[in-house]
């Protein structure tokens, strides 16, 4: 069985902050720019997000355009993608309003945290991909796990630090980004790798497949390139 594709999306300022140095939500982007992110999701079978991402908006996304949702109905899928949360301490706030939204969720964690969350409502399913919450998650293994459970086209909407390890991983297969017409700064303000970076030489380079200026934004798509794909 081939390994699911990954597809990044996100959004940042024109000097390539996700968010400004105090993480707070990141609302910047237009109406075009959230039509553009709901498009990707309803493109998904599953959208992995990180805890630090659900923490700060407290709710994810939901596919409400009546096209979009025509067409997971004629693709067989149900209305909205699955929900995976990201997350080796399994520290979430079950009154977040995520956890009322009509979603399925899922739960990628560690040992310990999956038992916090066993026979409790919140979570359909856990995935363990960690012995403990001090160790990071296996993501090559917790992929693995999500791709068994059906899942085909997995959508990432943040934060940079799960981006940054999926990419290390060498798990992304496309990423989305949007340029917005702002400047945020700030030497802590996070950018869509938050990782401890690359260096110039082994810096992962990407194929650009497509660009759209709408009004002030920047709509960009990037391939991965991997290794065979350069030669």
């Amino acid at each position: 069985m081939s390994r699911l594709q990954v597809t990044v999306v996100l959004a940042m300022s024109a000097d390539g902050k996700i968010a400004d140095d105090q993480r707070s939500p990141a609302r910047f982007g237009s109406e075009r720019d959230r039509l553009h992110l709901e498009t990707r999701w309803a493109e998904a079978d599953a959208v992995l997000i990180g805890a630090g991402t659900l923490r700060s908006y407290g709710t994810t996304l939901l596919v409400k355009q009546p096209h979009l949702l025509a067409q997971r109905q004629e693709r067989g899928q149900p209305s909205q993608p699955v929900q995976i949360v990201c997350s080796a301490s399994g520290q979430l706030n079950p009154s977040d309003r995520f956890f009322s939204q009509s979603v399925k969720r899922w739960l990628l964690t560690s040992e310990p945290a999956a038992d916090q969350w066993r026979d409790r409502p919140e979570f359909e399913q856990l995935f363990v991909a960690s012995p403990d919450p001090a160790t990071p998650l296996d993501l090559r293994q917790a992929i693995a796990l999500i791709s068994a459970q059906g899942i085909q086209k997995l959508v990432v909407g943040g934060g940079g630090q799960l981006v940054s390890s999926l990419l290390a991983a060498d798990l992304v297969d496309d990423l989305w980004l949007t340029v917005c017409p702002l400047l945020l700064g700030g030497r802590c303000a996070p950018t869509p790798l938050d990782g401890s970076g690359y260096a110039q030489a082994i810096a992962p380079r990407l194929a650009l497949l497509s660009v759209e200026a709408i009004a002030d934004e920047v709509f960009l798509h990037y391939q991965i390139k991997r290794a065979l794909d350069q030669g």
